[in-house]
């Protein structure tokens, strides 16, 4: 019985299950641990990534876009401490903040890499855990801006704004002689004495009469315009400025070159008049100089920028040109009329400057026997003409009873939205 009793010992299996336990229990715990670790280490990235897209968010607001890079950084790198310091159990928090500028794009990156403490990680070694992540964010700014008007304010800008006022002159005038009933729509002398008709003078007639004139309606909208672009900084943070101008047999600046909006608008208002003719026949009657005018602007506008606040940028240029399209000019000694020539356009466009163009329609006068002869041949065309001088989207007529105002906040807020996609 003696000599079984180490048999029996040895073939007894009924003890080795609290043995095989013990051997186990340290990775069952261990494994138990890390699902623990792990859980609290998602937990903190979710919070840091969360506050990683604050920071980088945070880095490209208005504000920050019009300020330095260097703001930006500050602005991030301050927020994520001050927000990732409230959170224990991390180790030391490394944060990194990069500002990228594209034109008027910026792209703000915030990374940051610290550890968390493990609970459990002791029982296979890891007392810590790594956590790094990144936040990326990017906005564009509004883009700072010069507006150059350039008005055709010749004879024929004087032309009733409303079927009504047309009506009027026609019927105030139908005394005249022919010749100066051709101008019934009030268009030309400003002067009563004139060689040759001393009595008649259409256009202080459609004074008299209250009668508004084309004119009239392009120097409101320009003061409306004005007042709109004012309103439309304050909302988009941008700058912007204009200067404006005239056109006849000369180019005649307005706002004596680039001014603020308030400044812009006060000597518009004071400043932009049609231009009058003395007498039949002054200047040959032509008064729409076309070529030198528009080289005369190439000239007055310097070359543009990206219209950012970036040191040594400039702003971004936009011609806004309002006109009926027929250029009238002395050539070698004869009257002249004809369709403006857009080659000198494209030469402003190749230089990054966008045009708008406001045509103010250039109506058909069949009981003219100018019109018939000299005008009529190309009218048709006088449209298509204009809209190939205009940048892509900034094209726009406005005929007779037509709103010359709201056109031209068309155009404008059109030329804001546009500037966008060229940067």
């Amino acid at each position: 019985m003696i000599n079984r009793a180490p048999r029996y010992f040895l073939r007894d299996d009924r003890g080795n299950f609290s043995v095989m336990f013990a051997l186990t229990l340290v990775p069952v715990l261990g494994l138990i641990g890390m699902g623990v670790d792990y859980s609290r280490t998602a937990k903190y990235k979710a919070v840091l990534d969360a506050i990683a897209d604050s920071a980088s968010l945070a880095a490209v607001t208005p504000a920050m876009l019009n300020s330095p890079d260097s703001v930006s950084v500050s602005t991030a790198t301050t927020l994520f401490n001050a927000q990732s310091s409230t959170i224990t159990g991390l180790g030391t928090i490394t944060v990194g903040v990069t500002p990228v500028d594209n034109g008027l794009q910026r792209t703000v990156t915030v990374t940051y890499a610290t550890t968390s403490k493990t609970l459990f990680g002791g029982f296979i070694g890891m007392s810590t855990v790594p956590i790094s992540g990144k936040s990326a964010a990017t906005a564009s700014v509004a883009p700072n801006i010069d507006f150059y008007l350039m008005l055709d304010d010749s004879p024929s800008m004087a032309i009733p704004a409303t079927s009504a006022g047309i009506a009027t002159m026609i019927a105030s005038t139908s005394s005249q002689p022919s010749s100066a009933q051709s101008c019934a729509f009030a268009c030309h002398e400003g002067d009563a004495n004139t060689p040759s008709f001393p009595s008649i003078d259409n256009y202080q007639i459609a004074r008299n009469l209250g009668v508004t004139l084309r004119m009239d309606l392009v120097t409101q909208a320009v003061s409306n315009l004005m007042s709109t672009a004012q309103s439309t900084a304050t909302v988009t943070n941008a700058t912007y400025r204009a200067a404006i101008y005239t056109f006849d047999t000369g180019f005649n600046n307005i706002t004596n070159g680039i001014a603020s909006l308030s400044t812009a608008q006060a000597k518009a208002n004071a400043n932009i008049s049609l231009y009058e003719v003395a007498y039949q026949n002054q200047n040959n009657d032509t008064f729409t100089d076309w070529t030198d005018n528009i080289t005369a602007m190439n000239q007055a506008m310097p070359n543009p920028g990206s219209g950012t606040n970036q040191k040594g940028d400039t702003p971004q240029e936009v011609l806004l040109i309002v006109t009926d399209g027929v250029e009238d000019q002395t050539v070698s000694g004869s009257r002249v009329q004809s369709l403006m020539n857009p080659s000198y356009c494209t030469t402003i466009k190749n230089r990054g400057i966008r045009i708008a163009v406001l045509y103010t329609q250039y109506l058909p006068l069949p009981s003219n026997a100018w019109y018939t002869q000299y005008i009529a041949p190309f009218q048709p065309n006088i449209g298509p003409n204009l809209q190939s001088c205009a940048s892509p989207g900034l094209y726009t007529m406005v005929s007779t009873d037509g709103d010359i105002s709201g056109a031209m906040v068309s155009l404008f807020n059109t030329a804001l939205a546009t500037a966008h996609l060229t940067q």
